[in-house]
């Protein structure tokens, strides 16, 4: 595998920032490993960090690396601060990066497919919400969005933090002194909007652990898709919110992945 430290400025967000990626390698010498590449152009994971994390924290906390290296995907790791891959009302515009600059520029950097049935997104706790949001807004380009302890209900429940002055600040800082309900900001009503549209609609994977103080989020989500007709897996058992439960699942996520398996005709 070849790990790259990309460090690029973004028109949208206008600053310097970077993005951790990590590509697939054939080799048949490695000790220890076995690393596979499935062509010229990659099937790619973007994999999406959490609200007080950054592009490297999945490398840091995980074997993402090791864990992909036998599938010949692409792994591609954005910085997106505490932004909620969100266009910020007082902030950067991240949800415009994350879902049409990023891919874009990513692609134009190495070799990765840009075929929608290679495409993939992934995220823990806040990009779980980044996942979901991308998988649902833009389902043309996303065989499948991906959610780790995902903050799946924004529109009703922000943060479970403590202060709920700072929670306030926070909200207002990404979404405005708007009710983000029913808006595209919204995934439950995502979900419906999907649901009710012709175009394609991707397979969907969500976990949490029943100690994770997002669980009654999750439950929310859970039962708001089972009122569609979308593709949900959805895995549940003993956890907190913490890497040593995400390690297990990103693990469940990659067996998951349809590589291979999205055809044109699915669109």
């Amino acid at each position: 595998m070849a790990l790259i430290e990309c460090k690029f400025y973004s028109e949208v967000l206008g600053l310097n920032t970077s993005m951790t990626v990590i590509l697939p390698q054939q080799t048949t010498t490695q000790i220890g490993m076995s690393n596979v590449s499935r062509g010229n152009l990659h099937p790619t994971l973007y994999l999406l960090h959490g609200l007080s994390d950054d592009d490297s924290i999945w490398l840091r906390r995980t074997s993402i690396e090791r864990y992909v290296a036998q599938m010949g995907i692409a792994v591609v790791m954005p910085q997106v601060h505490r932004s909620f891959y969100t266009d910020m009302a007082a902030g950067g515009r991240y949800w415009t990066f994350i879902s049409e600059e990023l891919p874009a520029l990513a692609r134009s950097f190495f070799p990765l497919s840009a075929k929608r049935e290679d495409n993939f997104v992934a995220g823990l706790s806040m990009g779980g919400y980044g996942a979901m949001k991308l998988g649902l807004r833009k389902p043309e380009d996303w065989a499948a969005a991906a959610s780790l302890s995902g903050a799946l209900d924004m529109a009703h429940n922000f943060l479970n933090g403590e202060d709920p002055a700072q929670k306030t600040k926070e909200y207002v800082q990404i979404y405005g002194d708007k009710d983000i309900a029913g808006t595209s900001e919204d995934l439950l009503w995502l979900l419906k909007e999907v649901d009710r549209s012709k175009g394609p609609k991707p397979l969907l994977y969500q976990c949490c652990g029943t100690e994770d103080f997002l669980y009654e989020d999750n439950q929310t989500f859970r039962k708001a898709c089972s009122k569609t007709k979308l593709s949900l897996t959805y895995e549940e058992g003993p956890g907190e919110h913490e890497w040593g439960y995400w390690d297990t699942k990103i693990r469940d996520v990659l067996n998951w992945l349809p590589l291979g398996k999205v055809k044109s005709a699915d669109l």
